[in-house]
């Protein structure tokens, strides 16, 4: 008689085969929706999926539209290991390029090596500070940060746009919602002449290491992934659910907050 037994470590086979089944199933589900709506199904998943990977033409385009996806992704896998579940990225994402964008406007008659580091800066506190409130929350009344962040993106974007709709719309900029351009002391540099390839395409690889490095070499790290897995030895060890909360709510606005200040000074170069 067959029995089902849970493994205790997990198959190797599928941790590698896991994230290409993923992959395969939506890709067959997108071909059936779009068949179904009445396009070609096939085609549109190869332009989608296939065709950027196999044009060199496309790769900058994926490297720059990829780095700010990779640095959100950071901040929430580390939440996660830790159950908490920052839903709002998206918020602090567009809030971090709010901040930036100030300091951007604030200083756009100046020059000077300082103005991108300070808008970094302010990138960074403005995706940690819309992050706090759901942590404050969770912590303080126990409210889902699930809801909280969750909802608070829906603010962010509407602040948005009453910023470019109103006191920051660019005078010349034929009625469009949108600011002034940055200044070159105001953009990221590109690290390939030529190329869209910003500065922040290689910032995200290395954060991916330091992320790495935290996760698995460090105390902090092993008391996220304690106080996710293991509550009550968490508190038996001495580590602190409410600063795991903190820290992690905090690490991963930083960190949407550093995206949404890369895309707005990269690519764009204007909010």
């Amino acid at each position: 008689m067959l029995e089902w037994r849970r493994r205790r470590e997990p198959s190797l086979p599928m941790l590698v085969l896991s994230p290409l089944i993923a992959i395969g199933l939506t890709m067959l589900t997108g071909m059936i929706v779009f068949t179904a709506i009445g396009y070609d199904g096939f085609h549109a998943v190869e332009s989608i999926f296939l065709t950027p990977f196999l044009e060199p033409q496309r790769w900058a385009d994926i490297g720059v539209k990829g780095a700010p996806l990779v640095m959100i992704a950071l901040g929430l896998a580390i939440g996660f290991r830790a159950n908490v579940w920052n839903i709002g990225a998206e918020g602090q994402y567009v809030m971090g390029a709010i901040a930036g964008t100030g300091v951007a406007l604030l200083t756009y008659d100046m020059t000077g090596w300082w103005i991108l580091p300070a808008m970094v800066l302010a990138g960074i506190l403005g995706g940690m500070a819309w992050a706090a409130i759901p942590a404050l929350l969770r912590v303080k009344l126990q409210v889902s940060e699930i809801l909280t962040s969750l909802m608070l993106t829906y603010v962010a974007v509407q602040f948005l746009y009453f910023l470019v709709r109103g006191p920051w719309k660019d005078p010349g900029g034929f009625n469009f919602p949108q600011t002034r351009m940055f200044t070159a002391d105001q953009t990221l540099p590109t690290v390939i002449e030529g190329s869209l390839v910003h500065l922040g395409i290689p910032v995200a690889l290395l954060l991916a290491v330091v992320a790495w490095l935290l996760m698995e070499k460090t105390t902090a790290g092993y008391a996220v992934k304690v106080v996710g897995l293991a509550p009550a030895a968490a508190r038996h060890g001495g580590f602190s659910a409410a600063r795991t909360t903190w820290a992690t709510m905090l690490l991963s606005g930083g960190l949407a907050g550093l995206a949404g200040l890369f895309e707005a000074a990269g690519p764009f170069g204007r909010r």
